[in-house]
């Protein structure tokens, strides 16, 4: 006695399920902003039941959107890209896209390796970190003609569309405010730059306003830390156990800047009272630490948002997308982690 298998579940049989009509059912996978709330969950319920999937290959040789974006980002350790790509992720699923999310570890040539592996899954655009990419990344991304966004960063005369905060001026605000602090005895932590156009941004900026107040930073204040509340700990603790130390000490980051604030505590010393410690980023968490930190605001949910929003709209309609960048300001936190040098 033979088995009879079922029947291939297509999308008639979701429409007869939620008894709406089979292209009220593509609009629910396409544009579901279209759809009222009721129709959707109505929908939402019979693919539940049926078990439909739709057959992206198929739809895509016929002209179809994938659905999906290409999210590229440094590195999936650290809470400031988690938080942006949330909102990123939040912003277009309204819209019925869903993401791809990739790590490059500040590897511009593994960068361009993923990008191809997205567009080989068809893509419907892609979303890049800063602004600095191998010039292949660029070529290829022209080639397909695919809509990008860089993201994060923000700087005039960029290759695409960018939506971000401008890191020099972060640099600077934080520079600015030790230095109306009264501090003069600064040192510095950076991360490495290599493919980190942020980092790099910052780090000389900040470099350069202190030597422009007639501020120098010796060889030995000047840290080379890689992104690790451990490491800076480590770092930070050799370099206030000194007898010649800094009165402040400015970070590239927030995590550097957490890690300093421990070191300066295994180092025995109060913070902000013997030790000025600041950073760049305002990540999740940064107001709650003790001393709370003093940071620049680089607002990651509104950069995610607002990458969401101009790429979704990018790919429902190239053709009239407005390609203008966007930046999201940055914002000097005065918290406890900084004061006044004393004086005498």
């Amino acid at each position: 006695m033979s088995e009879t298998k079922p029947k291939k579940v297509d999308i008639l049989t979701v429409a007869k399920a939620a008894r709406v009509s089979a292209s009220t059912v593509s609009r629910y996978f396409n544009h579901p902003d279209l759809l009222k709330p009721a129709t959707r969950k109505r929908i939402d319920s019979a693919v539940r039941r049926t078990g439909y999937i739709r057959n992206r290959a198929a739809q895509t040789i016929h002209g179809i959107r994938s659905g999906t974006i290409g999210v590229l980002i440094p590195t999936l350790d650290h809470a400031i890209f988690a938080e942006v790509v949330q909102a990123f992720s939040d912003t277009v699923a309204e819209k019925g896209f869903t993401i791809l999310l990739a790590s490059h570890g500040y590897d511009l040539q593994r960068e361009y390796a993923i990008l191809r592996k997205f567009l080989e899954h068809r893509v419907d655009g892609v979303v890049l970190t800063g602004l600095d990419h191998d010039d292949a990344v660029f070529q290829l991304l022209d080639q397909q003609e695919i809509p990008c966004v860089l993201m994060w960063n923000h700087a005039a005369g960029s290759r695409f569309p960018c939506i971000g905060a401008d890191n020099e001026q972060a640099g600077r605000m934080i520079a600015e405010h030790v230095l109306s602090l009264g501090h003069r005895k600064i040192a510095c932590m950076f991360p490495p730059t290599d493919g980190n156009d942020r980092a790099l941004a910052r780090r000389d900026i900040v470099l350069q306003t202190l030597k422009n107040a007639g501020v120098s930073v010796p060889d030995a204040w000047s840290l080379t830390t890689v992104y690790s509340i451990s490491e800076s700990k480590t770092d930070a603790r050799k370099l206030f156990s000194g007898l010649n130390r800094p009165t402040a000490l400015i970070c590239g980051n927030d995590i550097l800047a957490t890690g300093a604030l421990y070191g300066a505590k295994a180092a025995g010393l109060s913070v902000p009272d013997d030790i000025s410690i600041v950073g760049i980023g305002d990540f999740k968490g940064s107001s709650d630490i003790e001393p709370a930190l003093t940071t620049v605001r680089l607002p990651a949910k509104r950069i995610g948002h607002e990458a969401g929003k101009a790429l979704v709209a990018a790919i429902i309609d190239q053709e009239t997308w407005d390609q203008r960048s966007l930046h999201c300001e940055p914002t000097l936190m005065l918290r406890h982690s900084a004061r006044a040098v004393s004086v005498g």
